[in-house]
């Protein structure tokens, strides 16, 4: 039977923004995109994830943003996962834009040639991601899911799992960098395996 609600769990204002008022764990990646002129944007976003099991990833995004803008156009864009040491990095890719619409914080940023689409990824990323849009949702409010299919994927070696190599020394060799909603980071260089139940299935 149901317990009560206990006295600790406190009730929040929806009119206020709900996800300020916790911390939440994410992925922290940067998605490339090519502008019209054709120049490249880099943005990072942390509302981000796989979508299934499959070749599918999509993250959140407004349509006013050069992002959104530029995969309705082209159809395509990239994944970047930085490593912690790319904090900065990732950070400047966030650099607001100049009256010319140009965000010049990105010509200090390293970059390499995309495999499968137009783009570039982050120079160092240790998961690399070329996507085609399958389809965007609008109607979160103002901001909505863009959905791509992968079409091709590298991989640091130091960051791939190997059947002889121990997770938890993976991790140790190749922290990742995670987003702690809002606001902050860390580094993730432990973990412990999860106690799934005997007979559990995805």
């Amino acid at each position: 039977m149901p317990q009560a609600i206990p006295p600790t769990l406190i009730s929040l204002d929806l009119s206020q923004p709900l996800w300020e008022r916790v911390f939440t764990v994410a992925p922290l990646v940067v998605i490339g995109t090519q502008e019209a002129d054709g120049t490249y944007d880099l943005a990072p976003k942390h509302m981000a994830m796989p979508l299934g099991w499959g070749h599918y990833f999509g993250f959140v995004c407004t349509p006013r943003h050069h992002t959104y803008q530029n995969i309705q156009r082209t159809g395509v864009f990239t994944v970047s996962f930085p490593q912690p040491h790319q904090i900065l990095a990732t950070s400047l890719a966030a650099a607001p834009r100049c009256d010319d619409d140009h965000k010049p914080s990105l010509a200090a940023l390293p970059t390499v040639k995309a495999q499968g689409v137009e783009g570039v990824f982050l120079q160092d990323a240790y998961l690399c991601l070329a996507c085609a849009l399958d389809r965007i949702v609008d109607g979160f409010d103002e901001n909505s899911l863009i959905a791509g299919k992968i079409l091709a994927a590298q991989v640091d070696e130091a960051a791939l799992r190997l059947s002889a190599r121990d997770d938890q020394d993976l991790l140790r060799q190749a922290p990742l960098l995670a987003y702690l909603s809002p606001g902050r980071f860390a580094t993730l260089d432990h973990s412990q395996a999860f106690p799934f139940h005997e007979g559990f299935q995805r």
